[in-house]
């Protein structure tokens, strides 16, 4: 295990594991991450008794994806995809350049995704665009940029 000092106290190094994401059409969400963000699908988990089927999604960084599906998990009331909301409201995939960032809102225009803003360079040194997944999930793509 990795350690380190944090304002004079020593902490386990953490790292994310995983997010996990309810779909009501596992085969779609897991080719789209497969397609378009490099996702490595695991074997498919089917637990028949519980009616719970899964894919575990590897990306290079090592950060994972869950894509579950169960009949009775009822569809999200949220009305409007473009609306903040509390809670988790997107994820963040990382390229090198604001070239890569360009091609990839390019190529999902191109397959019929929605960009919802973007590219751009923000306040915070990023320049990103924001767009949907199948299911409506908001995804960044997003490189920093020196000034």
């Amino acid at each position: 295990m990795h350690y380190f000092l944090h304002q004079n106290k020593l902490h386990a190094t953490m790292t994310l594991e995983h997010v996990a994401i309810w779909t009501a059409d596992l085969e779609r969400l897991k080719n789209y991450y497969e397609q378009y963000f490099g996702g490595m699908a695991n074997t498919k988990y089917v637990n028949a008794a519980k009616g719970f089927q899964s894919y575990f999604l590897s990306f290079a960084s090592g950060a994972r994806l869950e894509l579950m599906q169960k009949e009775s998990v009822p569809i999200n009331v949220n009305d409007t995809v473009s609306a903040q909301h509390l809670g988790i409201i997107h994820l963040a995939f990382g390229v090198n350049t604001m070239a890569e960032v360009d091609n990839k809102a390019v190529e999902l225009r191109q397959a019929g995704f929605f960009i919802l803003s973007g590219p751009r360079k923000t306040g915070d040194g990023y320049y990103e665009f924001e767009t949907l997944d199948p299911d409506n999930n908001r995804i960044e793509v997003t490189t920093e940029f020196r000034q």
